[in-house]
């Protein structure tokens, strides 16, 4: 699991770069996106690697991994705005987003450790379109409770399965850039 979590944190880093880097570029003009929003970006990306996996033919010259990045970094967006409610206007610096970033990206490594541990690395024999299937899966079961204003009656919450979707991503992009080498 030492090499689990040392691949975790390499791909975290190149996440973590693009999100401070697109701070500079943007700032945080992501806080006024309502969640349903950010489920719905989330989703297109998603969409998109399930036919870059299904369709020979690609008229846009960007892979799967760069849609996986994109997922990880809006599912830690959402996990702020959670925390911190919608803004009419941009509020947080470039130091203070990437501070929640981190503090997100902890708690949901932390859960992929303990997952990881109980259910002894099964993410490995699993196939990168299996775990884009799950990501789809997990978007779905948000999208409804988003439609039910939130409630569950015994199921996980939102933050749990943005989490989830993090850990799926980079489980992934683990996996490519595996094949790559």
């Amino acid at each position: 699991m030492q090499d689990t979590s040392k691949q975790y944190d390499a791909v975290i880093a190149k996440c973590r770069a693009l999100f401070v880097n697109k701070m500079s570029d943007y700032g945080s003009a992501w806080r006024i996106l309502r969640l349903p929003s950010l489920t719905d970006q989330i989703f297109i990306k998603a969409q998109r690697i399930r036919g870059l996996q299904q369709n020979a033919v690609r008229k846009v010259d960007e892979g799967e991994v760069s849609e996986f990045i994109g997922i990880i970094n809006y599912c830690l967006m959402a996990l702020i705005q959670l925390e911190k409610g919608v803004v009419e206007q941009p509020d947080l610096n470039t130091e203070e987003a990437a501070k929640l970033y981190d503090e997100k990206i902890a708690l949901t490594k932390q859960l992929m450790l303990d997952k990881n541990h109980d259910y002894g690395e099964a993410w490995r024999d699993m196939r990168v379109s299996s775990l884009t299937d799950l990501i789809l899966q997990k978007l779905l079961r948000v999208k409804q409770i988003e439609d039910n204003a939130g409630k569950t009656l015994v199921s996980e919450g939102i933050d749990a399965n943005y989490q989830d979707m993090i850990n799926y991503a980079i489980f992934a992009l683990i996996h490519l850039g595996e094949s790559k080498q």
